[in-house]
């Protein structure tokens, strides 16, 4: 494990500790430390002041960020130090941030206001851990445990309920039993946190290796935010395909996908509006028409609801509504698809076949798997031959269907058609013959 501070951090303690005070490097930089992971940042706690802190690295440029809580952020060789004076927290009247901060001389009272005690850990200057909670023993165990009472701790702030399930996702760790019920029970605090907090938390936790059992064994928190996954619990899938209840499907085909934001985001929706969707026929075998339509718009909504930016939200949404389209293997299908879409949207649309597949039944599994070989087959033999798929690829341009006596609208509708014509090999790719095309496209207009 590598305790060694880095020369912009350490020239911060220095500078603190030669104007005398404390300091010490404290919480998810120590921790990342500790598990042999490169600390995204650092922050500091120490006994100085803001004013203090100021004076003491006068020599740095420092941002008064958050003087009203102590904080401090400095700029050491080009990279941002947060450094917080030692301090406890007054009441939290609305379950997210104190009405008023006491700074205090003891590191151990600082460190006790902290949420679990993996970040509860500091070094001294030389990368010796300190550590008050007992967070190497939780660290090595793989464990998540609050610092102190756990409900007292998710009281104080709830987004404490899904940075639990983060860590534990992300960290691969188990969350100990008394911090788990207290998750449980104190989970409705949630309506507190705002919306965008907890989409930040949650495309976190989706990314984490244990992502499909924290949304299993925790359902129930997550249907507070989203309460159309409670609709998907316990449904059955009545089909030879599936050998899971929609909600524990759903759950398995987010671990089947890398763990990407956008991808995790959309195999966590791809399915959810099976239950809306759902019919059994005379056999007793169900049915999930249009669910990937009724999934893509619900998706929109919560999307929405949770703040996504419009990028998110139209990219998950158009990967719902296109995960369950069965292409034809041949080149026209794909090099429709891919036209409409683009090549990384066709690359991620087998993904997200392959980790839907992947938690189905074993029925048809390899012949379905096989299918999707075939289609990157022939994906990759559209990019090799540098395939005309979009209207740049064309040899004429709208100058071309101008001359033509062609206007506005009707310039991009003889593109386009001619676009599809070359797609589906009626059509070659030649100047002369796009705009022959376009000439048949103009009489037919009159």
């Amino acid at each position: 494990m590598n305790t060694t501070i880095p020369a912009y951090a350490l020239d911060v303690l220095i500078s603190l500790e030669s104007a005398g005070f404390e300091a010490y490097p404290v919480g998810g930089c120590v921790r990342d430390m500790l598990l042999g992971k490169a600390p995204h940042d650092f922050d500091v706690c120490t006994n100085a002041s803001p004013e203090q802190t100021i004076s003491a690295l006068s020599g740095f440029t420092t941002i008064p960020t958050g003087l009203k809580h102590g904080t401090v952020t400095v700029l050491s060789q080009g990279e941002p130090v947060e450094v917080t004076t030692f301090r406890t927290d007054g009441e939290y009247h609305d379950h997210r941030r104190p009405e008023q901060v006491r700074f205090v001389s003891s590191l151990k009272e600082d460190l006790s206001r902290r949420d679990f005690t993996v970040n509860a850990l500091c070094l001294d200057k030389n990368g010796n851990v300190i550590d008050m909670f007992d967070g190497i023993t939780d660290l090595d165990s793989g464990i998540i445990r609050c610092v102190g009472d756990p409900a007292l701790r998710f009281e104080e702030d709830a987004l404490r309920v899904l940075r639990a399930l983060r860590f534990s996702s992300v960290l691969d760790f188990d969350i100990e039993p008394a911090t788990a019920e207290a998750v449980h029970k104190k989970a409705p605090l949630l309506r507190f946190v705002s919306a965008e907090r907890v989409f930040s938390e949650l495309k976190k936790l989706l990314t984490g290796k244990r992502a499909g059992d924290i949304l299993l064994e925790y359902r129930d928190v997550f249907a507070l935010f989203i309460p159309e996954l409670s609709e998907c619990f316990d449904v059955p899938q009545n089909n030879p395909h599936h050998m899971y209840d929609v909600y524990t499907h759903i759950c398995k085909s987010v671990d089947n996908i890398k763990p990407d934001e956008i991808l995790r985001l959309a195999m966590l929706f791809h399915d959810i509006g099976k239950p809306r969707c759902r019919t059994t026929d005379i056999n007793g075998i169900d049915h999930f028409k249009t669910h990937p339509a009724v999934g893509a718009k619900m998706a929109a909504d919560i999307l929405s609801r949770l703040r996504a930016d419009n990028d998110t939200r139209e990219l998950v949404c158009e990967y719902i509504a296109e995960h369950d389209n069965r292409l034809s293997e041949s080149r026209r299908s794909v090099a429709r698809f891919i036209s409409k879409h683009s090549y990384d949207f066709f690359d991620n649309y087998l993904l997200i076949r392959r980790a839907d597949t992947l938690a189905q039944s074993d029925y048809f599994r390899k012949e379905k798997l096989y299918d999707l070989e075939v289609l990157k087959s022939i994906r990759d033999d559209l990019l090799k031959q540098e395939a005309c798929l979009k209207l740049s690829d064309l040899a004429a341009d709208g100058n071309d269907m101008l001359a033509l006596g062609l206007s506005g609208r009707q310039i991009g509708i003889a593109l386009h058609s001619a676009l599809l014509a070359v797609i589906d090999g009626t059509l070659l790719n030649k100047k002369e013959e796009i705009i022959d095309f376009a000439k048949q496209y103009l009489t037919q207009e009159k």
